[in-house]
């Protein structure tokens, strides 16, 4: 398996993208942390995992909290006695509309937890794999709103563009101890609210499908496969990227 001997942390990982790539990385080995601000959803995602036989605990945390952050690698390590890998996950959306619309505690709201939330999770991280000497992985969740202009979201565009900046910066600080950064940056995901909403309205399902130049809308799955990659050791050779799992859809525009 993959990820057999490592153990680590994934961020949100209560349910959508998170708890599929907390499930992914147990089902192929991995011992998990599974940390989110809802414990009854970290719990369900502990409770899918073991039972398909996989190992894992939890842990609530905001990542809006560096103390939390902390005590959240602590714990990880406390309780599997290392950290190989993480998932950074955690993220929220922001209000939509023109800049004029929005106001600033909204803009502040998204950087805490998108931005710096980040950069307390980085922190931590890498300096328990700085000590522990051995390298390690660590995946963010930016957004293909992270790699184009996005009228009407423009505190959750900019974070987004903050995220993979932020991948790019720290990957190349600790490249040669072998801590290896990457981002996945999602198009629109087949999450169960976003398979609600297809549900409700058919015909914008339809024209989202037919904006994607492959035609199919990614699943968590997809996505997950994409961490579980950057996670292991076959992508040993690759850091400070920021990966699009979009069916194409950053590639260009189609016709």
């Amino acid at each position: 398996m993959l990820m057999e001997g490592k153990a680590g942390l994934v961020t949100a990982a209560g349910s959508g993208i998170g708890r599929q790539s907390a499930m992914t990385l147990a089902a192929n080995g991995a011992k998990v942390m599974v940390s989110d601000i809802n414990e009854e959803s970290a719990k369900e995602t502990v409770r899918l995992i073991q039972e398909a036989g996989g190992t894992a605990d939890y842990f609530i945390c905001n990542v809006a909290s560096e103390e939390q952050v902390q005590a959240l690698v602590a714990k990880t390590v406390e309780v599997f006695g290392k950290l190989d890998f993480a998932h950074n996950n955690a993220g929220i959306g922001a209000e939509q509309g023109p800049i004029l619309k929005t106001s600033s505690e909204g803009f502040d709201r998204v950087m805490k937890v998108n931005v710096y939330g980040l950069y307390y999770s980085l922190k931590a991280q890498i300096e328990v794999m700085m000590k522990q000497g051995t390298g390690g992985a660590i995946v963010n969740t930016a957004s293909g709103a992270g790699l184009e202009g996005v009228m009407n979201m423009v505190a959750y565009s900019s974070s987004k563009w903050a995220v993979n900046g932020m991948t790019k910066s720290v990957a190349l600080e600790y490249a040669r101890h072998g801590i290896r950064i990457n981002s996945i940056c999602p198009g629109m995901t087949l999450t169960p609210a976003v398979e609600h909403f297809f549900n409700a309205a058919a015909d914008q399902a339809e024209v989202v499908r037919q904006s994607i130049p492959s035609g199919v809308v990614p699943t968590a799955e997809d996505q997950a496969n994409a961490v579980l990659f950057l996670c292991s050791d076959l992508s040993k050779q690759i850091t400070g990227q920021n990966l699009p799992v979009d069916g194409g859809y950053t590639a260009g525009k189609l016709g």
